[in-house]
């Protein structure tokens, strides 16, 4: 079982060393031009993301302010029991 497991490690080790690196179609750096599709449904994917950010930053800022009304909400009451333990 050992020399099982240290042969299927050492064929990884081997695959990885002596594997080919993807060949480029292009030359580095330059870039085929984007249509007019890709163009739009990058600007649609923009959106997209901008209008998600807004939602979250929204539905944080909700959260933020319910925990500070709880927060005060339990000062609150903090301060009511000393100042009920202080009259008895």
């Amino acid at each position: 079982m050992n020399k099982m497991i240290a042969a299927f490690v050492a064929t990884m080790f081997a695959g990885t060393a002596f594997a080919q690196a993807p060949t480029t179609t292009t030359a580095p750096g330059i870039t085929a031009p984007a249509t007019k599709a890709e163009v739009k449904a990058d600007a649609k994917l923009e959106k997209a993301d901008a209008k998600a950010d807004t939602k979250a930053e929204k539905t944080h800022v909700k959260a933020h302010a319910k925990a500070e009304k709880k927060i005060a909400k339990a000062e609150k009451d903090v301060n009511t029991t000393k100042a009920d333990t202080a009259t008895k």
